[in-house]
């Protein structure tokens, strides 16, 4: 689906968090695409490249040592397992997670358990376990947070204060673009980590768009001047291209080996993006990913248009 520019639809990230609970908000400094300092953002790996591999998070403890502890918010106990919150965590932080991949991703590929985790999440009224049709013939199983879950990770204080929580399915015709947001943060991630980095925190466009507009309203009559419009855009880490914003499915926050706070922005084009909107993603310096199925058009939307930016398959 193409997203171009930004818009001024506002995204329901999460409720206010208890003053109490609060914790120190991170800070960093915005990278501009094809700055120098940008060439040196995210680290070089061999094998960044479409064979790379995307490693499996063995998160869980055993089973049978992972016992239940219960988690109070309001007048109601839920009873978790340590696998169960760290699936809560990671369903908030992506909104919605398809669940073949969070079993690959968090279960090490155990699928009894994981639909285990699931049943027990349902039956607390924490997730949604729905089966979406995606095609004529194809289905996709996803889950996301209900209110009730994501007021359990906020009132608990499961990430840090400065990661935006999601919950609920915003946009059903595009759950399968926006569940492979997982896939390919694993995918960016591994290669974070084989160059000494550790990510810190994820930003789906929402958060972007609406931190975005906020500040663009706050110009005023300067709303229309391209300086100020440009100061907005680098503050943002961001850059104008023919007058637009163009904003990334994912970003994602790491420190380096040297615990430097830097980011990479991360697009996922599909077969329904136009040529326009492509070649604006890549001029904006968002690191480019495709589908398997996808990739071999976009490559060649890409040598169309004479850009040289990559297309890395998911």
């Amino acid at each position: 689906m193409s997203r171009d520019g930004f818009s001024h639809d506002l995204p329901d990230a999460r409720g206010p968090r208890d003053a109490a609970a609060r914790r120190s908000v991170r800070h960093y400094r915005p990278i501009l695409p094809g700055s120098r300092d940008a060439r040196k953002s995210a680290p070089e790996i061999s094998g960044r490249g479409d064979s790379a591999e995307v490693r499996e998070q063995h998160t869980t403890r055993d089973e049978r040592g992972d016992s239940p502890r219960a988690y109070y918010v309001r007048d109601r106990a839920y009873l978790l397992r340590d696998s169960e919150v760290h699936s809560l965590k990671e369903i908030g932080r992506f909104r919605v997670i398809a669940v073949a991949d969070l079993t690959k991703f968090a279960y090490g590929r155990d699928r009894e358990r994981t639909n285990k985790d699931i049943r027990r999440l349902a039956q607390q009224a924490l997730v949604t376990d729905k089966t979406m049709e995606i095609s004529r013939k194809r289905t996709l199983r996803v889950v996301t947070l209900t209110k009730a879950g994501h007021r359990l990770l906020v009132k608990t204080n499961q990430l840090p204060d400065d990661q935006p929580i999601y919950h609920g399915l915003r946009k059903p015709r595009e759950v399968r673009h926006d569940a492979d947001l997982y896939r390919l943060y694993q995918k960016e991630s591994a290669r974070i980590e084989r160059g000494g980095g550790r990510p810190v925190r994820v930003l789906l466009d929402y958060e972007i768009k609406r931190n975005l507009n906020r500040d663009l309203a706050l110009l005023g009559p300067e709303k229309d001047n391209p300086n100020a419009k440009e100061r907005i855009a680098e503050k943002h880490g961001l850059q104008i291209v023919d007058g637009k914003i163009p904003v990334p499915d994912l970003r994602v926050e790491y420190e380096t080996p040297e615990l430097e706070l830097r980011h990479i922005d991360l697009e996922l084009a599909t077969r329904d993006y136009r040529p326009r909107t492509m070649a604006a993603k890549a001029a904006a310096g968002f690191s480019l990913y495709g589908r398997l199925e996808d990739a071999q058009r976009l490559r060649r939307v890409l040598d169309d248009r004479e850009i040289t930016t990559r297309i890395l398959t998911l």
